[in-house]
């Protein structure tokens, strides 16, 4: 029997020992994965898969071989 297990934001920050800024006081216009991941409510290798793949509901900017993913289509598709 497979068991799914549902983290919390405040568990997820305190696993990766990173906290990130809420969207609206976030102030750069781009963010890194685990950011963007943290505020969509997925692991980062979700977002990694949604650029190589290019299939994924918002594409990153590629900068020196590092995505950024754009704060205002975080906030779009999240609401708010």
């Amino acid at each position: 029997m497979a068991t799914e297990i549902h983290h919390t934001p405040e568990a997820r920050d305190g696993a990766t020992g990173q906290t990130f800024a809420s969207l609206d006081r976030e102030t750069r216009t781009a963010v890194d994965t685990e950011c963007a991941a943290y505020h969509l409510s997925r692991k980062p290798q979700t977002l990694r898969i949604w650029a190589s793949r290019e299939n994924g509901p918002l594409r990153p900017l590629r900068v020196h071989g590092r995505l950024l993913w754009p704060v205002a289509e975080i906030r779009r598709l999240v609401g708010a």
